[in-house]
C-alpha cells in the first residue's frame, strides 16, 4: 500500500472502468476518460484528500480514497470513501489492506465520520464494511438505474471518534485542519 502517483492513473482508470462496465459498485453508466481521472486526481491533491493504491508485483491492483461529502461546509467532518479492487484479485485481502490505512488517515485528518454508498445487492461489500464497524444507516429504494433495472442504495457510516454532540458541530475535518 502506498500513496498514488500520477503514473498510476491508467491502472486506476482501468480498475474503475471495469467496475463501471461490469458491476453496480459504481452507478456511472459509461467508462470515464483518462482526462477525467487526471482532473479527479488533481482535485484530490489540491484538497489534501488521500488516494492509496495496492500494488502486487509492480502492478496497481486496487485503490481507495475519500473526499468531500455533499460539498457543504456543514459536512466538513464527514467524508465519503471508495475502495475498488481489480477483477480477478477481489476477495484476497486487498480491500482490507487498503481500508485500514484509509480509516487511519481519516482519523489522522480529524474527520468524525466516513460514509459509503453501496448497492443493496452487494452483500460482499456490506459484509466487508461491517467488519470495519460501518453500520447501515439508510436504505434508499430504486434511486439508481443500471443494467436495465432499478437499484437500491445503502449508506453505511463509521463514526471515527468518540465525540458525540448534542446538535453542535464537531470541530473536525479538513477545513479546520488545513487539509482541504
Amino acid at each position: 500500500m502506498r500513496p498514488a502517483r500520477h503514473d498510476d492513473l491508467p491502472a486506476i482508470l482501468e480498475i474503475y472502468n471495469g467496475a463501471v462496465l461490469h458491476t453496480t459498485a459504481s452507478y456511472d453508466l459509461e467508462p470515464v476518460t483518462l482526462e477525467s481521472r487526471q482532473e479527479w486526481f488533481g482535485q484530490k491533491e489540491a484538497g489534501g484528500w488521500p488516494v492509496l493504491v495496492a500494488e502486487e508485483a509492480g502492478e496497481v491492483v486496487g485503490f481507495a480514497t475519500f473526499g468531500p461529502f455533499r460539498g457543504k461546509a456543514g459536512f466538513d467532518g464527514t467524508a465519503e470513501h471508495s475502495v475498488y479492487i481489480r477483477e480477478g484479485v477481489r476477495g484476497g485481502g486487498l480491500g482490507t489492506a487498503l481500508m485500514a490505512p484509509l480509516i487511519a488517515e481519516a482519523r489522522r485528518m480529524g474527520l468524525h465520520v466516513l460514509v459509503g454508498g453501496i448497492d443493496a445487492e452487494n452483500a460482499g461489500s456490506l459484509r466487508f464494511h461491517g467488519r470495519f464497524g460501518f453500520v447501515p444507516v439508510a436504505h434508499m429504494p430504486q434511486v439508481g438505474r443500471k443494467f436495465g433495472r432499478w437499484l437500491d442504495l445503502v449508506f453505511v457510516q463509521l463514526i471515527l471518534d468518540e465525540e458525540k454532540s448534542e446538535g453542535g458541530a464537531a470541530p473536525h475535518g479538513p477545513a479546520q485542519t488545513g487539509a482541504r
